[in-house]
């Protein structure tokens, strides 16, 4: 690792100065709770006694908690409903400061909720609520203006795509153009299933499976040391090609992260995590991370090096989750 603790804390200490726009899918994460100690007579389930329920803003709205939690000023562009979850989950977002202007509103859209049943730390259940089919709204004068308003006086864009419809490639192509328009950065956390032309973006940071799925390749090293995965490599490759991004990184779970720089060097960081409990929500910390990172001038390399041990910290935790400056200078003074 060549980030030292002095040049992090340099880089951060900056991270107030940045407001990020986050365009993407916005969603409700609920967790219900509760104790399991019988199956039902009623059929092979497991009846759980719960013991608590919370709320938390998912999906692209994780990577605006993340934004918040490292220093920085976030501001959010998708379409919630008019529902009592939409109101929740703005309510949710206004009170951990995050910017809300550039949300679309709409009685017609049902707020996405993901209800997760967890017993012992194990997940149980998993409940999905979403609309069904958003692009109208999207494709609306009305959104695109948020789009736009969003837009102004931003220091760095992240499409974050969950697949559930925000976005479609007409506005990927209005926030990109502005981007390479005023020369800040532009980053995407891809979808597998998800397409989209990203020519020009700046950095993307898609996990394994998305990397071989997007590449249309089958992953059949998975386990092998990733500097001579000749087919981690051919991936890489492909999505280059494909996306023509001036920096590539590609999360690897529990063997770190592979990066592809614009000059032409590649580089594996070994894992930070010391004890891993949930990899939900940490391709959103290292996309947060990163940008924050290279809004305030950091290289690439410095920028995937601080998200490494960001990433490390939250998937030591329970459910979607953040981390804070101070929490990572602690991690880098304890890998001294």
């Amino acid at each position: 690792m060549t980030l030292t603790i002095d040049r992090a804390r340099e880089l951060m200490n900056q991270f107030s100065q940045c407001r990020l726009l986050v365009v993407g899918d916005l969603m409700l994460d609920r967790y219900v709770s509760g104790r399991v100690e019988r199956i039902s007579p009623e059929a092979p389930v497991p009846i759980v006694h719960v013991t608590s329920e919370r709320s938390v803003p998912g999906g692209a709205c994780n990577v605006g908690l993340n934004i918040q939690a490292l220093g920085g000023q976030s501001e959010l562009c998708g379409v919630v409903g008019t529902c009592s979850h939409g109101k929740e989950l703005l309510g949710h977002l206004e009170k951990a400061g995050v910017g809300v202007g550039a949300v679309l509103q709409d009685p017609k859209m049902e707020t996405i909720v993901k209800t997760r049943v967890v017993s012992d730390r194990h997940q149980l259940l998993r409940v999905d609520r979403e609309s069904t089919d958003i692009q109208p709204l999207v494709d609306s004068d009305d959104f695109r203006e948020k789009l736009h308003c969003g837009l102004q006086g931003i220091q760095g864009v992240i499409l974050e795509d969950y697949g559930k419809g925000v976005l479609q490639q007409s506005l990927v192509r209005q926030a990109l153009d502005y981007c390479q328009e005023h020369h800040i950065p532009s980053g995407l956390d891809p979808k597998d299933n998800h397409e989209l032309d990203v020519r020009g973006i700046t950095f993307a940071t898609p996990n394994r499976k998305e990397a071989f799925t997007v590449a249309g390749l089958r992953d059949k090293t998975p386990d092998v040391d990733p500097k001579s995965d000749e087919n981690l490599h051919a991936a890489m490759k492909v999505l280059c090609k494909l996306w023509e991004p001036e920096n590539l990184l590609i999360t690897l779970g529990p063997q770190g992260m592979w990066i592809h720089e614009k000059e032409g060097r590649d580089t594996h960081l070994s894992t930070r995590a010391r004890e891993v409990f949930d990899v939900s929500g940490a391709g959103d910390t290292v996309i947060a991370t990163a940008m924050l990172a290279l809004s305030v001038g950091a290289k690439f390399v410095e920028a995937a090096e601080l998200a490494n041990v960001a990433a490390g910290i939250v998937v030591g935790k329970l459910g979607t989750a953040t981390t804070s400056q101070e929490e990572i200078l602690a991690e880098m003074e304890k890998s001294r």
